[in-house]
């Protein structure tokens, strides 16, 4: 599955704010289209936010690389492939490089990154696992297989049955619009739920494993994952279910010592009152409190699955060991 697609020095996305009901390529003209496309969730995942940014820095900076950059980056602040894949753009650039084809190659890197990932995870799965998933972060996440869903999808490919219960993941609704249907696409065994619904299939014995992705990690081992995620890591932990994060070794930042230091992005009411309703579902006077992340604390995951390896606790030495 594309999600981002270039081409004749052409920039296009599959616009994720559509899906499921309406599949729309649209071409990205200017830095502006970038940046809207990235705070509108039109690319998501912190993997294709990397890939994107990159491609939207190299094709639109304009001369002024420094400005653009900070203009990106400011788009999603808790990603931190973003800033990872303009900084590496930036390098490039003022090292006399052609910045199109460092862009390229990180989503050449993305894809065997995703890949990697996938096979590291399959490794700890079995034949007919029940597998719980939260937010999205298949091929529209990323590249190719994703991270989270990528064991799933390889498996899948394989042919492992795998019975996938998929949160819907509110108010964003990405494991509803994007996670079911990229899994319905592989061909997987998905059943959707509501995000209440998680303890009521861990009760059942349903549940084999958990597998999300993330949008940074601290050095600690401390994620931060789409909002509600630390819930479900709760309840895996209630139920004795193994918690799997999954995600490339450049989402984890070493200068981040743990999940506090990390950025919790707040987005706006109209997404928990309005949006995908047809009628407002709340009062206009109605406070909301929209966080898009929340940290799931180490000590409440199983492993970390990268692309250089898997990392258990102590997370402070195993993710650094995967440097070597």
């Amino acid at each position: 599955m594309d999600n981002i697609i270039f081409e004749n020095n052409r920039l296009f996305i599959l616009d994720q704010s559509k899906l499921p009901n309406e599949e729309i390529v649209i071409e990205m003209k200017s830095l502006e289209d970038c940046y809207d496309a990235i705070l509108r969730l039109k690319v998501r995942g912190a993997p294709a936010i990397g890939i994107f940014a990159g491609y939207s820095l190299a094709l639109f900076h304009g001369g002024n690389i420094e400005k653009a950059k900070e203009y990106l980056d400011s788009a999603r602040p808790t990603a931190v492939n973003l800033t990872y894949a303009t900084s590496r753009i930036l390098k490039s650039y003022r090292g006399g490089k052609n910045p199109v084809e460092e862009a390229v190659a990180i989503h050449n890197e993305d894809k065997n990154t995703c890949f990697k990932i996938s096979e590291y995870g399959l490794s700890l799965l079995k034949d007919g696992d029940g597998i719980l998933t939260h937010c999205n972060a298949g091929a529209l996440a990323a590249s190719k297989y994703g991270t989270g869903l990528g064991p799933i999808i390889l498996g899948t490919e394989k042919g492992y049955k795998f019975h996938i219960y998929c949160d819907e993941t509110r108010p964003l609704l990405q494991g509803a619009r994007l996670t079911s249907y990229e899994l319905e696409k592989s061909g997987a065994d998905v059943t959707l739920i509501c995000d209440d619904m998680a303890s009521y299939v861990m009760k059942k014995g349903l549940i084999n494993a958990v597998l999300v992705g993330c949008d940074r990690v601290a050095a600690n081992g401390d994620t931060a994952n789409k909002i509600g995620t630390s819930g479900v890591a709760v309840l895996a932990r209630y139920y004795g279910i193994p918690f799997y994060v999954l995600g490339p070794l450049s989402t984890v930042d070493f200068n981040t010592p743990d999940g506090d230091g990390i950025v919790i992005e707040e987005r706006d009411a109209d997404e928990i009152k309005n949006m995908y309703f047809e009628k407002p579902s709340a009062l206009p006077q109605t406070k909301c409190l929209n966080p898009a992340f929340d940290v799931t604390d180490n000590s409440l995951i199983t492993a970390i699955i990268t692309d250089r390896g898997i990392a258990r606790p102590p997370y402070e030495i195993s993710l650094k060991e995967l440097l070597k």
